[in-house]
């Protein structure tokens, strides 16, 4: 990875596409793209729109990580089983299954989704059951 990448953004519908582009340029993985995706648009469902967000990606020598930080250090992202019909409700899930990991770290200014996965994109063999508090 070339170095770190930071966006402060404002939750909204039009910042998805636009993080998902810059992460596509500078790490060209479809798989931490759709992660972004998830993380902001699950701040924007169950935060709201105009909320402030910082994402970060980080890359180590096998692993990269991304972290969505807002300003809510209650609102803790729980993932849940949606029925066929449902429209939403997947995400967690998706995260969970891209993901080689994933948790929430609280903090008293807010809190953190994060989750991380092989550097080469994709899930590795992980245990069960991932996700929870760091």
């Amino acid at each position: 990875m070339n170095g770190d990448l930071t966006l402060r953004l404002l939750a909204s519908p039009r910042a998805i596409p636009l993080a998902r582009h810059l992460v596509r340029e500078h790490l060209g993985s479809h798989e931490l793209e759709l992660c972004v995706s998830e993380l902001l648009t699950n701040a924007l469902t169950h935060l709201g729109e105009g909320t402030p967000v910082t994402l970060r990606v980080t890359g180590r020598a096998a692993r990269t990580r991304v972290e969505l930080t807002d300003p809510d250090p209650h609102a803790i992202p729980v993932p849940r089983r949606a029925s066929a019909g449902e429209e939403s409700g997947r995400g967690l899930t998706l995260l969970d299954g891209l993901a080689e990991r994933w948790g929430v770290t609280r903090s008293a200014g807010g809190k953190t989704v994060w989750c991380e996965m092989a550097s080469g994109g994709g899930p590795t063999a992980k245990p069960w059951p991932r996700g929870g508090e760091a």
